[in-house]
């Protein structure tokens, strides 16, 4: 069974904005909301125009994002490529999600 090496490097983290960073400094839609579990950016997912979560996982090599639109109880190691599951290790978010779709 494949296993990520990357969980014990998984933290709690505060959200860096209010929506995905960037693309609310830019005006620009997102479609889902991903967190990254070492530092808090707040970042859209890979089906949103501008993909900036992996945009900040090859800027940082920061390995772990949680599904954070609302918290969904998942994540994503781009490392080894696998699901994990958060339990009950989601992050809250800070206040209201703006909508684009």
């Amino acid at each position: 069974m494949d296993e990520c090496r990357h969980t014990r490097d998984i933290k709690d983290v505060t959200p860096s904005a209010l929506g995905c960073e960037e693309c609310l400094k830019i005006g620009s839609p997102w479609v889902h909301l991903r967190i990254c579990r070492s530092c808090g950016h707040v970042g859209c997912c890979d089906d949103s125009p501008n993909r900036h979560a992996t945009k900040h996982f090859q800027a940082t090599r920061h390995p772990i994002i949680e599904g954070y639109d609302p918290p969904e109880g998942w994540g994503w190691c781009y490392v080894d490529e696998l699901f994990i599951d958060l339990g009950d290790r989601t992050t809250a978010q800070n206040g209201p999600i703006p909508r684009f779709y």
